[in-house]
């Protein structure tokens, strides 16, 4: 809250604000704008004028980078897209509705990952790719030097990389991210590429990555209702405590889990809570009380506050291993699931809106509090210090989501009178106004559950396979499958080449590959 900072935050947040709304309306894609913002400041703090001294810490650094990212997923992923699916649905009169509910939802979203990160479900000793990313930058920029100098050749690479279309910012996370999650990522990848010509269909088209996602997000669900029982914690607890003497003390106390099994069991049920007094809010403005009778609107109410909640947290936990959040793909397996219930249309068309404002902000929060993790790690006494910065961090991004609010609450008639909508929308809309049309849909999607949750449930909660595989299978950007296995395989190498001194510099590769792919994708503004 210090005048400059803050006056700082307000105008990046603006300008990530507007980066984002562009890019997801006129392009479909979706900026990580962290690392531009990282960089303001860094350039801010360089000026020789003593008030703006303050912003070389890295610290403030952080906080910039917190504020512009937040703006810019909350303008384009949560509130632009969630109010323009009951537009293109036909009901104008339900955007401003949707868009108080999508705030409410936003808001709810990145606070349980506030409360949640950091424990042993969402640990900040986790790869959150994006995060490292934003870090490294900032390191590099304050100490200069080789680290500086190795961190600009991948930010060079990576921009040239957007300018031939080629997503290097793959490449980067191959060398960031959990091994076994992003070789299960690169192998989905590799058959939504190439399904056409092995197996003569796409796999993308048939709701088989759908289903897979279903099983793997049910185990991963089950999975996350496990931590939170904490059977193990309690008998923990209840053994006798162990002889002083022989209990080592952890080699760095920054990877101990900051949130145990009982703050994760209750800031989930808290956003569960606050999830539904949200719905309940939409439920009203939208004028539900009307369209569905009081057993129906209950059940809308808790359906909505459950899939916000599954949704955030299968779309973290696929943002936490590999930077790619499929929260398109979540989103429309509950419009699948609504429609396969009967949820009538205007209902499910605010749902879809309400679920899809949950997800993005929770895995873009998750990155924000890894890099200031990877800047804090190093200060003692470690564990109040790091508490308190993840506190500013929140309120920074708060600052980012009403400044979102603001600019979508000016712009949408503009952008939508052109007809620029986010293309998941219009996806979103037709599916709502076609039904499910083919009736194996369901029960393909169930088929392939099977295999989806095996994986996941082989692979435990760390790796996130299921997830991962299923994740790659919905994605298709070409060649990004050989980045992601090459770059596995030069990290691999590479390690047993150069030992542990090798992680250090490919996390400076990969951190500036996704920083120059970032800049790349945020500088597409100016061509459009």
């Amino acid at each position: 809250m210090e005048p400059l900072l803050l006056v700082i935050l307000v105008v990046l947040s603006a300008v990530g604000a507007v980066i984002g709304i562009d890019l997801v309306a006129k392009l479909g894609i979706s900026a990580n704008t962290s690392v531009v913002g990282a960089l303001v400041a860094m350039l801010i703090g360089r000026i020789p004028l003593n008030f703006l001294r303050r912003m070389r810490s890295v610290h403030r650094q952080n906080l910039a980078q917190s504020a512009i990212s937040a703006a810019t997923f909350a303008s384009a992923n949560a509130l632009l897209t969630s109010v323009a699916v009951p537009y293109v649905f036909g009901r104008k009169d339900l955007v401003w509705p949707m868009l108080a509910g999508a705030f409410i939802g936003l808001v709810v979203d990145a606070w349980v990952l506030y409360r949640a990160f950091g424990s042993r479900l969402l640990p900040a000793d986790a790869a959150w790719p994006p995060g490292t990313a934003a870090a490294e930058t900032i390191k590099a920029g304050d100490r200069g030097g080789r680290r500086a100098l190795i961190l600009a050749g991948g930010t060079v690479v990576g921009l040239a990389g957007t300018l031939v279309s080629l997503p290097l910012s793959a490449a980067g996370v191959a060398f960031l991210g959990n091994v076994w999650a992003l070789l299960m990522f690169g192998i989905g990848l590799f058959f939504r590429q190439y399904s056409p010509d092995l197996f003569h269909t796409d796999l993308g088209a048939g709701y088989i990555p759908h289903g897979m996602m279903v099983g793997a997000g049910i185990v991963a669900l089950g999975q996350a209702v496990h931590l939170l029982v904490g059977r193990r914690e309690r008998a923990r607890q209840a053994a006798p405590a162990p002889v002083a003497a022989s209990v080592a003390p952890p080699a760095d106390p920054a990877t101990a889990y900051t949130v145990d099994e009982r703050g994760l069991r209750r800031a989930l049920i808290r956003g569960y809570v606050l999830f539904t007094a949200g719905a309940a809010v939409l439920a009203v403005l939208g004028g539900l009380l009307g369209d569905m009778s009081v057993p129906g609107l209950i059940g809308w109410v808790l359906f909505a506050a459950f899939a916000a909640l599954v949704h955030e947290l299968i779309v973290g936990l696929a943002a936490m291993q590999s930077g790619w959040f499929p929260s398109f793909a979540v989103t429309l397996i509950f419009l699948i699931l609504g429609l396969a219930i009967g949820i009538p249309s205007v209902p499910l068309a605010l749902l879809i809106g309400y679920v899809s404002a949950t997800g993005p902000a929770f895995a873009d929060m998750g990155y924000d509090l890894k890099a200031g993790w990877l800047l804090r790690r190093e200060h003692r006494p470690w564990d109040p210090y790091e508490r308190e910065g993840r506190r500013q961090q929140f309120l920074a991004a708060l600052i980012g989501f009403a400044v979102a609010l603001v600019v979508v609450a000016v712009v949408w008639r503009s952008y939508f009178g052109q007809g620029l909508i986010p293309p998941v929308a219009k996806v979103y809309a037709d599916t709502l106004r076609s039904g499910l049309g083919d009736p194996h849909t369901v029960r393909t999607m169930l088929i392939w559950a099977v295999p989806g949750a095996v994986i996941q449930l082989l692979g435990g909660t760390r790796r996130q396979m299921g997830v991962m595989l299923a994740t790659g299978l919905l994605i298709l950007t070409p060649q990004a499958c050989w980045l992601v296995l090459g770059a596995l395989a030069v990290r691999v190498g590479y390690r047993k080449w150069r030992g542990p001194a090798a992680d250090e510099e490919l996390n400076l590769v990969g951190a500036g590959l996704i920083a120059g792919s970032s800049l790349g994708d945020s500088a597409q503004i100016l061509r459009t």
